[in-house]
């Protein structure tokens, strides 16, 4: 999913995280933003989470442009258990909300597609969880299935899906569908 949504994001020259294993900068650019990025906050805490979304949302206020290049190699630490998996996924969906808020003021500079898919983004799975909760207390009020929940969470995922699609004019992106199954079930 990840692949897919940088790929498509790259078309633009603003993917909206670099990530951090396979990230790299001009030197002069990251001097240019080091104070900003060793003093990231986090409702008025030291920030020790999302990083790497972090500096990209501040190279990207700074105008220069992220790229996705598909063949980079890198070795990481991956979640191998359940809980970690849970505890990485919970990190970056605060690093996103955090950080879209600081994108904000350069998403107009950037592709209507980028506005659209980073406050997607955030939107998107506010609105998936509060789907999945009323189809959830739907069927435990009334044992009925809730069809409506359903075509709506299928529906959005096929029109961002296809907008990606369309946009990047890869039929692949419509693979990106797969993800919401892994937001809703984990």
């Amino acid at each position: 999913a990840c692949n897919e949504e940088r790929a498509a994001q790259a078309r633009f020259g603003a993917v909206m995280c670099c990530c951090g294993p396979c990230a790299m900068y001009r030197r002069s650019a990251m001097l240019s933003l080091l104070d900003q990025y060793e003093t990231q906050l986090y409702r008025g805490k030291p920030s020790d989470f999302g990083e790497d979304r972090h500096l990209t949302i501040l190279m990207l206020s700074a105008g220069f442009r992220t790229e996705y290049v598909p063949s980079a190699i890198a070795a990481t630490v991956v979640p191998d258990t359940m809980g970690v998996y849970l505890r990485q996924q919970l990190r970056w969906a605060r690093s996103t909300f955090r950080d879209t808020l600081l994108a904000l003021p350069v998403l107009p500079g950037l592709d209507r597609y980028l506005t659209l898919d980073a406050i997607g983004q955030n939107v998107g799975l506010l609105l998936l969880a509060l789907s999945v909760l009323t189809g959830i207390g739907q069927f435990a009020l009334t044992a009925t299935l809730p069809w409506w929940t359903i075509l709506v969470i299928g529906s959005m995922t096929l029109v961002r899906c296809s907008v990606a699609a369309y946009r990047a004019r890869e039929l692949r992106f419509l693979g990106f569908a797969l993800h919401t199954l892994v937001n809703i079930f984990l």
